[in-house]
Parts: structure tokens; C-alpha cells; sequence
């Protein structure tokens, strides 16, 4: 797409940048639970057991949707998978559940035929439906690539057909890692290159009259995942088309990693009022992921019922919108642009994290343990891990030891004009306040700002220096688009001073919310810590979305997350878990490991943390996970190097894109991968503390 049709287009894959307002996608039919229009959000998950093993598949499936899952999709990598998809669905429907089932489809068309006619919908990858991928480079002329697509469409029309008659419904199911040579070589590894994939089938299927179809548009990569969905809803809408949208992460991972890799991607989309069904791909039991979907998007049920509100009240919505600055693409990673201040924020910088520490007891060094300042008192000295914060936010509170050198403390500047000694000492402002301030720090000030006071005759009056640097605060229920907004604006001023975003969160009691008759048994200290693991995860979704929906469009020079119930080293891990999710800053290894499926041939779960346990200290890295050939290496792609199931206790290793070893024992795969490693020179010992 060239330079000036990208500008044509921007902002306009959403129905508004400032206020919440769901796009409306077609309503499509997927058994008695209908997706887009007007209907919910919808929650899916995949099984893990062999689609041969009936009951295990039946039982799971039960949990799952007991869980919350809407839809059930199920692997048919053959022909007997999919005939078994009958049994499956009879026995479901004999114990009550008449949830709809997805086939999940690759590489075996004529799989996909026999699944149409019996489940409610099928999902195919274009990049494998009918095409090879062998990393080729191939040069085609536009008469043989219109051949190519003569001859995928010979081979999808019967899938098509089937559909049709049976009233199945089809996703389109683009991934990132598993785009076709055909695609590679025309359009490159990119967001169009997604889009493209997808929308030849799309075409193709509506020369056929056929528009019971989903869409997605995966990858592991949150920031290649949002561009991909936002190009694919502008080039639908400049063709006629509004198919309900698909939402995930793929290869998300595990715990906290997973849950804010998916909720950054996920988040990001439905804050722009995208997306009609969700699944979080996390690599634990499926049943644990329709929560985590649940509580993403149960925030939107608030959010739309506040934006009809106001609708009502006040205007209609405009059809598309604030429009973001000339400079800025909704459709590529750009940082905005912003001077340095005190060659520590700002610029070229990755972005910094603020620590609250006020409410702490400062006269224990070992509180700075939770900021990743680790103290040992024989020592007298502190030793940084790994995610170490840039500032601790200290109001109005004076610590009784020294603290590091290395890290800068944040008062407020009432309290930071009487210190004595102000060495690596910062003054938080109001606006006000810096205006009226006899002095400032000739080093860096912080200055609090709400979006709406980028309007006011005060910032109209602000002395702008290299040392400012704002703290962009929200309480807006659209907080997000709020805090954008004031972005695009900065641009529009040709203001260059970077910007620390913080957001603030309040949970009360949650595990109330999710009292049921046995665990009302549970002892005061379980419920305790009930309440502290739904805290902490919906710490990780909320913020996770809110701040990095900004940073995967290059704004904000620092995170600042403030959530007074819980512990300041949850805060830490949350905050370097967006950075790394959104690419910004990385502290840690990365895995890029699938959920699991039928086609898995090891225990994702077990194998994901035997590998983290030995290489978690190889920071920067990326490996990649795969129970299969399906996901590996095209899911992987990303990844320095990859672990793949390749047969029973059989594994393929993979530098890059290349395989290395294959057909290796399970019981000395991850020897073999770390060798690997050393022998790139890749690899560290890992340091004891």
C-alpha cells in the first residue's frame, strides 16, 4: 500500500478515536448462538485432548463451556477426526450441551468437507488450505499469480458449497506465521500481506454468495497482531464488507506472560470498539482461558452502556471520528518523536517505570527488593536484577537509608524544594504548581495533566524546556482514547515532551463476585488469596490493555501504574510485562508457545516450564514452543529458535526458520537446544544473587 493511500485511510478503521462505539459487523448464524450485529461479545476456547479420545473431548468440552465458552473448536487433522466430530456432538447433545463446535482445519481440504456437514463451523487457514509452505521465493508475473488463485479456488469452491447447503459457518483464519510462499512473495511478512490472505478467500467466497464468515488475523506479535485487524476492517469497509472479527493472540504463553501478551493485543481492538469474539490463547487447560476472555471483555458492557448513554444525552456519534495526526499510521509501529530530558527520559529511550513506594516502610532497604533493587545487608550494596524501575515515587515521605545511585526518586514539589541534598531527586507538579514554582529542577520536571487540560489557558502559558516531562493522568471511563487523544494533539502542537502515562486502578472485594455454594466453606486466608490472584490478574488485563494500546502506536516514554491494594512487585512484573509485550523494552526471555491442541505430540504445559526453568535468564531471546508441524515453524517464525514436536517423543529443533536437528529424543531436546545456543554464542551462565 503506498504512502498516500495510507494517509486516505487513517482512523478510519473505527467508528471513533475519542468515545467508545462498536463497530457493527454482520450477524452471522453459528448454530443457536449468533456472532456480530448487536449480539454480545462472544467467548470460545480450543480442546487439548485427541479428537479420537470421545469422552475425553466430551468432558472437556463440558468444562469449558461450564467455564464460559460460546463456542467449542475442536482439531480435525484428518479424515477419522473429523467423522469422530458426529459422536462428539451426539454425546454433548445427549448431556444437555448444545454449545456450537468449530472444526479447526489445516492442511486437509478434504477434512474440511466432511466437518461442514456435521458441525456448525469450520475454520480454515488460508495460508495452508491450499498452499505449501517451504519458504520458497517465488516470482510470479500477475497471470500466474492469478492462476494460483484459479487453482485455490478449484480446491475451496466444494468447501464453500458444502457450507452453503449445511448453513455452516466458515472463519478465515489468517496467522502471521503461517502465510504461504504465494503471499510471502508478493506481499512480504507483513500486516497487508495478513489481510491479503484472508480477503482472496473472502473474495472468493462471495462470487460464490456465500457471507456466513468470521475473520481473524493472528500472531504472536501483539503489535503486528492490532495492525493486521485494523487494515483488514478499512480494506472490508472500502469493499462492501463488514464480517464479524475473530480476537486473538496466538502462541500467547503462560501465566502472567500470556494474560498480558493477549490482553495488550485483544484490549487494544476492543477499546476501539473491534471484535465480536474473543479467545485467549493461553498454554494452560482450556477451561482457564474463557475467564480470562470474560474478564477482558466484560469492561465494554459498562463502556457501551455509558457511550449510549451519552449518545442519547448529548450527540449523535460522527461517523469516524478525531482524526490522528499527518505523522502518525494506525497501520505501522512509529515512535512519536520527543527531545531527551536529562539524557535519561524521552528521545531514543526505551520507556521508563514508576514505582509508587510512598505508603512503604522507608526505613527498610529491602523494600527497594520490589522496585528489583535487591539489597544485601552483609554487603551494604544493592544488585539490579533484571526489571529494576527508573523511578520510585516517594510524595511526601523521606527515606532513612541511601538508596542506589542509579535510581532516581520522584517527590512532590512542595516536599522536594526543602530537600538538602536533591542529587537524584525529582519535583512532581501540578500544572499550576509549575507555573507558580519559584524554582524547578534544572535537571527534570514532572508535571501531572489531564487530556482535557491541553485546551486550557494554563498550558497555553507553560514555559517549555528540555527538563519537562508530563505525567499524563485519566479518570475517564474511555481512558485510553482519552489519553490518545491528548497524543494527537501534542502532535498537532509540534510538542516534543515526552510523556509518562499512568493509570490508576481501584478493585474492592472481588471474590465475591465469584462465590459459588462450595467455596463459601473457604478459611479467611484462602479467600485472601483469592482475592489477591483476581486483583492481580485483573491488574495485568486492565492495565495491560490500557497502556499498551498506547505503546504499540509509539506513545508514552514511561508507564506509571498505580494500584494501592497490591504488592509493589506485582506492579513491577505487570509494568515490564507490557514493555516486553509490546516490544518496547525487553527484560526477560520470551516464549512464543501454542495452547495446545489434538495435534499436540508432547505436554505444552510441562515442556514450557522445564524450558523456562533453564533459559529464563536469556534475556532478549525468543523460542518458540510448538506441540506441532502446524504451528512450527510458520507459527514460531518470529522466534531465534524453536522446539517442535515432530512425532511421539520425537522433537525438531529450529534456529530461526531453519531446522536443525530433527527427529531428536524428547529426554535430550532441551540439552540439545541449549547447545544450540552456546554454540551461536547466545548463551549465559546464569548469575546467582
Amino acid at each position: 500500500m503506498n504512502t498516500d493511500a495510507v494517509k486516505l485511510l487513517q482512523g478510519r478503521y473505527c467508528n471513533s478515536l475519542t468515545e467508545y462505539s462498536r463497530f457493527v459487523t454482520r450477524e452471522v448464524n453459528i448454530g443457536d448462538v449468533p456472532m456480530g450485529g448487536n449480539n454480545p461479545i462472544r467467548i470460545q476456547s480450543m480442546t487439548t485432548t485427541d479428537t479420537m479420545d470421545t469422552i475425553g473431548t466430551v468432558e472437556q468440552s463440558i468444562r469449558m463451556v461450564d467455564a464460559g465458552c460460546e463456542y467449542v473448536r475442536i482439531t480435525a487433522p484428518s479424515i477419522k477426526e473429523a467423522k469422530n466430530l458426529a459422536e462428539i456432538k451426539k454425546q454433548l447433545r445427549q448431556r444437555g450441551y448444545n454449545v456450537p463446535l468449530v472444526a479447526d482445519i489445516h492442511f486437509t481440504p478434504n477434512a474440511a468437507e466432511v466437518a461442514a456437514r456435521i458441525v456448525e463451523k469450520v475454520r480454515v487457514n488460508p495460508g495452508n488450505y491450499a498452499d505449501k509452505k517451504k519458504f520458497d521465493q517465488i516470482d510470479y508475473t500477475d497471470l500466474e499469480y492469478q492462476g494460483e488463485l484459479d487453482r485455490i479456488y478449484q480446491k475451496f469452491a466444494p468447501l464453500v458449497n458444502i457450507c452453503k447447503e449445511y448453513g455452516t459457518a466458515m472463519r478465515i483464519g489468517t496467522n502471521h506465521g503461517s502465510l504461504s510462499d504465494r503471499i510471502m512473495s508478493r506481499y512480504g511478512d507483513t500486516p497487508q500481506g495478513m489481510v491479503e490472505s484472508a480477503m482472496e478467500f473472502m473474495r472468493m467466497c462471495e462470487t460464490l454468495n456465500y457471507y456466513n464468515l468470521v475473520i481473524s488475523m493472528k500472531s504472536s506479535n501483539p503489535q503486528v497482531m492490532v495492525q493486521a485487524y485494523r487494515l483488514l476492517v478499512e480494506t472490508m469497509v472500502a469493499e462492501g464488507m463488514n464480517y464479524p472479527l475473530h480476537l486473538g493472540v496466538t502462541e500467547a504463553g503462560d501465566g502472567e506472560d500470556g494474560r498480558i501478551k493477549s490482553a495488550v493485543g485483544i484490549g487494544t481492538l476492543l477499546e476501539d470498539g473491534l471484535g465480536d469474539t474473543v479467545r485467549v490463547s493461553l498454554t494452560e487447560e482450556p477451561e482457564a482461558e474463557a475467564p480470562v476472555a470474560i474478564e477482558l471483555v466484560k469492561r465494554y458492557v459498562e463502556r457501551k452502556a455509558e457511550s449510549e448513554k451519552q449518545k442519547a444525552e448529548e450527540k449523535e456519534l460522527s461517523a469516524f471520528g478525531l482524526q490522528p495526526s499527518a505523522s502518525h499510521s494506525p497501520y505501522e509501529y512509529k515512535k512519536r518523536h520527543t527531545y531527551e530530558a536529562n539524557a535519561f527520559i524521552g528521545g531514543h529511550m526505551v520507556p521508563r517505570v514508576v514505582l509508587d513506594l510512598s505508603k512503604k516502610n522507608l526505613k527498610d532497604a529491602s523494600i527497594l527488593n520490589d522496585a528489583g533493587y535487591l539489597y544485601s545487608p552483609l554487603l551494604d550494596k544493592y544488585n539490579m536484577a533484571e526489571q529494576s524501575v527508573d523511578f520510585v515515587y516517594l510524595a511526601d515521605e523521606l527515606p532513612s537509608f541511601v538508596f542506589p545511585s542509579n535510581l532516581k526518586q520522584l517527590y512532590n514539589y512542595t516536599t522536594w524544594q526543602k530537600l538538602p541534598d536533591k542529587t537524584n531527586c525529582h519535583p512532581v507538579f501540578s500544572l499550576r504548581e509549575y507555573l507558580e514554582a519559584g524554582n524547578h529542577s534544572s535537571a527534570l520536571n514532572l508535571v501531572r495533566i489531564s487530556p482535557a487540560d491541553i485546551d486550557s489557558d494554563e498550558f497555553g502559558s507553560l514555559p517549555f524546556d528540555n527538563s519537562l516531562v508530563f505525567v499524563l493522568e485519566t479518570t475517564a471511563l474511555h481512558g485510553m482514547a482519552d489519553q490518545r487523544g491528548f497524543f494527537f494533539k501534542l502532535e498537532e502542537l509540534g510538542l516534543e515532551v515526552p510523556v509518562i502515562v499512568k493509570r490508576s486502578y481501584e478493585f474492592g472485594v472481588l471474590s465475591d463476585e465469584f462465590e459459588s455454594q462450595k467455596s463459601k466453606v473457604k478459611s479467611q486466608n484462602e479467600r485472601l488469596t483469592e482475592d489477591l490472584e483476581l486483583k492481580t490478574q485483573n491488574l495485568q488485563l486492565y492495565a495491560a490493555t490500557d497502556l499498551g494500546a498506547l505503546l504499540v502506536d509509539g506513545f508514552g516514554d514511561g508507564i506509571w501504574i498505580d494500584a494501592p491494594e497490591l504488592p509493589a512487585n506485582v506492579i513491577t512484573s505487570t509494568a515490564f510485562g507490557i514493555l516486553q509485550a509490546t516490544r518496547s523494552r525487553i527484560s526477560k526471555t520470551e516464549y512464543i508457545s501454542c495452547p495446545s491442541c489434538g495435534r499436540t505430540l508432547f505436554d505444552l504445559m510441562v515442556t514450557t516450564q522445564m524450558i523456562r526453568s533453564r533459559t529464563s535468564h536469556l534475556k532478549g531471546l525468543k523460542i518458540g514452543i510448538m506441540g506441532c508441524i502446524v504451528n512450527g515453524p510458520g507459527e514460531m517464525a518470529d522466534a531465534d529458535y524453536g522446539y517442535v514436536g515432530s512425532g511421539t517423543d520425537k522433537i525438531t529443533l529450529y534456529r530461526g526458520k531453519e531446522a536443525v536437528k530433527k527427529n531428536i529424543s524428547s529426554a535430550n531436546a532441551l540439552d540439545e537446544l541449549i547447545g544450540i545456543i552456546k554454540e551461536d554464542g547466545n548463551w549465559v551462565e546464569q548469575e546467582q544473587v
